[in-house]
């Protein structure tokens, strides 16, 4: 086989490099939308999974992560667990009139195909917005001292809380030679009145998930009372 090609990515538009962040786990959980019965993760960490890690090491207001790529370090390895969700949904004007879900009441037992043993190479752009106070270098720099300190706001998780995330600087581990097209995956989610997603077509493509600028927005679908 021959040797994988060095990752290129685009600078920032200050012409910086991305930003590296290596996150390892013994399980993940990534789940694909279309499927509500059974949890069924996706092969690769997603874009919204691998920003939710950054945030959790460190994030300001006046900031925001453009994920760039993923680079998977690990083989895909699967496995099953049942495991204990509510079947209950509660609105998001429900939530906001501070109604709760009785999970005891409304607990259910599924089914959900996991990760396990990963390993992934985050690489992303740090963009500051209209209220930074300080260039973006400096949000960078901070990053990169949590980074070599190991410290974090909160213990990050890849997919979901009850698989937390070992997090570093990133070390010459090779990638993964994987190739699989991945099919619709979440790019972007933006909070407000309406809801917004972004979605892209995703390819795993030997070992990396590149990651568009954009995806293609779609509304939030309304829940149904």
């Amino acid at each position: 086989m021959s040797a994988l090609t060095p990752l290129v990515l685009p600078r920032s538009r200050e012409g910086d490099r991305a930003v590296v962040v290596q996150v390892h786990g013994p399980a993940a959980l990534f789940s694909r939308p279309e499927l509500k019965v059974e949890r069924v993760t996706y092969p690769v960490m997603t874009p919204s999974a691998a920003r939710g890690v950054m945030e959790a090491i460190f994030w300001k207001p006046e900031m925001r992560y453009q994920i760039l790529a993923i680079e998977m370090l690990k083989p895909i390895q699967q496995f099953s667990v049942r495991r204990n969700e509510t079947s209950a949904i509660v609105s998001l004007d429900a939530a906001r009139r501070g109604e709760r879900v009785d999970t005891v009441a409304h607990r259910d037992q599924r089914n959900a195909i996991c990760l396990r043993d990963v390993a992934y190479r985050i690489h992303a752009h740090v963009e500051v917005t209209e209220r930074a106070t300080k260039p973006v270098a400096a949000y960078r720099d901070q990053l990169r001292r949590r980074l070599s300190r190991g410290a974090c706001f909160q213990q990050p998780y890849l997919g979901t809380r009850e698989f937390s995330a070992e997090f570093g600087k990133p070390d010459e581990t090779p990638r993964h030679d994987h190739t699989e097209d991945l099919g619709v995956m979440l790019h972007t989610v933006h909070h407000g009145d309406p809801i917004r997603m972004e979605w892209f077509t995703a390819r795993l493509d030997r070992g990396v998930l590149h990651v568009p600028a954009r995806g293609i927005e779609v509304p939030a679908v309304p829940e149904v009372s």
